[in-house]
């Protein structure tokens, strides 16, 4: 077998002036050509290595961390003794404290425990050859907080990876006291993260934790930065252990403790960690048992958080999903949460496809049919249960699958006239929203949606995002978000209207979930970049309003807002001021209210998916005003580089480009930043150019427009010409009251 490609053969020995054959220099070792007497050598160097003191020990340790990152599948290290080896340095520095405060060797343990988990995590083998050699008790002292909560982060990754296996998970299990460990330590992570290094000041930091973090490049921004990420890499890996242990129905009863499994919802990773599922990942699992469904059940808490992600941008709104049709497919726990997943999944029964996940809407379309059917038995116990409503959503879902099937025996040419009904219908709705009659709107839009065939989704998109809007300027957000994500349902693709994502956001907020806000806010800002052609440009502009959102919310979910309000917000973020939760609420000056003002009339009587625009009304006034105040309305993001190839995006894909290029708060100052690894930010002054002619005449253009194109596809009887796209002419009409 080669060299290993972590060590270059030209690697300068760092003890070139003491290596000699009696000193066995590990770096000497690596450049042996003979390949025998070099397995040799370093099965006889990890044997002795926990019995030295020497110096350097450190650089050995951190040449084994990347030849273990960069070849975790190499059989060579594990079966020459490397666990053995770590297992040994570990129970020293646990033992031996003086030892471990001598020069760098803090660091051992931290790069022993990352070993172990490198090399268990993707062969059995050496996760067998680990368990043998002892290293599971080791890992727990580290995970119980025998040193601090770095060591207790590549701790509970290795116990992890341990226990996923069938054939070690036995080792794993034997200790008792893990399950409640990875309870204590998911629920406390945050906290401790946040007390232990955050709250301190730079200065009074343990340096090997800095060095750790940033990998010596230093710099408290980076340090804040690296430290979220592994609080919530420590969060995610503890929950990813108990996992584990919840596949086993015995250990299901203990996880499922009321005050352990309220706080699942609210463990959700934020933006910096994509890979993991967090709480809702776990709620999945225990929703595969019977006694987990009752546990779930019973709490409301839960079944509304499950509820919200359902409709929201979540990267893992399909498991919330899944939980939800789990929980009514299940006798026992159906009349426990029917009226509440009800009302979330009849949003939801029009979507096709959800990422890799296919037919969703069909499937839960069929489960809810089977709950309309059991709320018409009047033998069956539920319908005594379900509430008015939830009966008259079933009867609607039910209604629609026969208005589709009613549709699809149509001719075409009745399909138009349907559809030019509603878009009349559309356009008295948008006059009445024009001259403020919201309520006579929303009558408009929903008898527009009744004519609009089930087939033209554009068209329906819009209504239902039109519909939206007006429920926000009468401040009903249930009403709001169920309209809107049923916009985003059977947008193409899914989840992808930016208006609908806006007004979404927005609802939420209302509502006070600032999760839920923050990812459609972030969802929003990657469509107005792909419908602006900002996709493969250096720079992507954002809608200040959509920044102001983002950095409100930012703030409410940020991970150690709750350890920031029990122990005091955090002292140092940019180095030179304290930023306090009041002020930061107050940040969201008159210029915010004036934005959110603003975006309540954007493009109500929209054509098609596209950038937020402003009233005709207030055009004017908003520039000089604008203008007048110095404000700026766009932010210009510094694109990223791909890992793959280099290439530069300008859009955002939900939780996981968020966490590469996301608009990024500054917690404590509020500031509005770039996380794409060196936050940068610009301001751009707006530039609103005046209309050569006036907003009457313009609005007659594009109504006339219209009713020459509707007449066009009226007199295409044979259908050989296709609509122009309506992007050229979005219907954007604004009616003086």
């Amino acid at each position: 077998m080669g060299k290993k490609k972590g060590l270059h053969s030209n690697t300068v020995c760092p003890k070139l002036d003491m290596c000699s054959p009696a000193s066995a220099c590990f770096f000497c070792i690596m450049k042996e050509q003979n390949a025998i007497k070099r397995r040799a050598a370093i099965a006889k160097y990890f044997k002795e290595m926990p019995s030295k003191n020497e110096q350097g020990q450190v650089l050995v340790m951190s040449g084994l961390w990347n030849i273990a990152m960069a070849e975790p599948n190499d059989p060579e290290f594990p079966k020459l003794g490397i666990m053995e080896c770590m297992a040994c340095l570990i129970k020293k520095g646990l033992k031996d404290r003086r030892w471990l405060l001598r020069e760098q060797n803090a660091y051992i343990p931290y790069y022993a425990a990352h070993i172990i988990g490198s090399y268990s995590m993707n062969v059995e083998e050496f996760a067998e050859m680990a368990v043998e050699a002892g290293v599971i008790q080791p890992l727990v002292e580290l995970m119980r907080g025998r040193m601090t909560w770095v060591e207790q982060r590549v701790a509970v990754r290795a116990l992890g990876h341990l226990a996923t296996y069938q054939t070690t998970f036995i080792a794993v299990s034997a200790c008792k006291e893990i399950v409640e460990l990875a309870m204590e330590l998911s629920s406390r992570c945050l906290e401790i993260v946040y007390t232990q290094f955050l709250q301190c000041p730079p200065s009074k930091r343990l340096r090997y934790h800095c060095d750790l973090l940033t990998r010596g490049m230093g710099g408290t921004e980076m340090e804040n930065r690296k430290a979220e990420e592994w609080a919530s890499q420590l969060q995610c890996w503890s929950l990813h252990l108990l996992n584990c242990f919840a596949y086993r129905d015995k250990f299901v009863p203990f996880i499922c403790r009321p005050g352990f499994l309220k706080k699942l919802p609210k463990m959700w990773g934020g933006l910096v960690n994509e890979n993991s599922p967090a709480g809702v990942g776990l709620l999945r699992i225990l929703c595969y048992h019977k006694a987990g469904k009752s546990f779930i059940a019973d709490c409301g808490e839960i079944v509304d958080s499950l509820c919200n992600t359902a409709r929201s941008s979540d990267d893992w709104q399909y498991m919330a999903i899944d939980c939800l049709l789990l929980l009514l497919q299940d006798h026992d726990t159906r009349s426990k949460v029917i009226d509440k997943a009800i009302v979330a999944l009849v949003d939801l029964a029009e979507m096709e496809t959800l990422g890799d996940q296919k037919m969703v809407g069909e499937m839960i379309t069929e489960v809810l049919l089977k709950q309309h059917k059991r709320a018409n038995s009047h033998t069956h116990n539920s319908s005594k249960r379900a509430s008015s409503i939830t009966r008259q959503l079933l009867d609607e879902l039910w209604s629609l699958r026969q208005r589709m099937k009613w549709e699809q025996r149509m001719s075409k040419e009745d399909l138009r006239v349907k559809r030019a009904a509603a878009m009349v219908v559309k356009l008295e709705g948008n006059t009445q929203f024009s001259t403020g009659d919201l309520k006579g709107a929303v009558s408009k839009y929903t008898e527009a949606l009744a004519l609009c065939p089930l087939k033209i989704r554009k068209e329906r998109v819009v209504l239902y995002s039109n519909r939206a809007q007006c429920h926000l300027l009468l401040h009903d957000s249930d009403s709001a978000i169920s309209d809107t994500t049923r916009a985003l349902s059977i947008s193409n693709p899914v989840n992808s209207h930016s208006k609908s994502l806006w007004r979404r956001a927005q609802a939420y907020d209302m509502k006070g979930l600032a999760k839920e806000s923050l990812l459609d806010a972030i969802m929003f800002i990657n469509e107005c970049s792909i419908l602006n052609g900002y996709t493969d440009k250096k720079y992507v502009k954002i809608p200040y309003y959509a920044a102001q959102m983002v950095r409100k919310q930012m703030h409410a979910a940020w991970l150690f807002i709750d350890a920031a309000q029990k122990h005091g917000n955090i002292s140092v973020f940019n180095g030179d001021h304290n930023q306090s939760e009041s002020s930061s609420s107050s940040s969201l000056s008159s210029e915010a209210e004036e934005e959110e003002a603003e975006s309540e009339w954007e493009t109500v009587s929209e054509g098609s998916e596209g950038a937020t625009a402003i009233s005709p009304q207030n055009h004017q006034d908003y520039a000089k005003n604008a203008n007048a105040n110095g404000k700026s309305h766009q932010l210009e993001l510094s694109s990223f580089a791909s890992k793959a190839g280099g290439d530069t995006h300008g859009a955002l894909n939900g939780r996981s480009d968020a966490s590469t290029v996301a608009v990024a708060i500054n917690n404590s100052t509020g500031q509005a930043q770039v996380n794409s690894g060196m936050a940068t930010t610009m301001m751009l002054l707006p530039t609103i150019k005046e209309e050569s002619i006036s907003e009457e005449e313009k609005s007659e253009q594009k109504k006339q427009k219209w009713i020459r194109h509707e007449q066009a596809i009226m007199k295409n009887k044979n259908n050989e010409c296709k609509a122009p796209s309506r992007t050229k002419f979005k219907a954007e009409y604004k009616y003086q009251s």
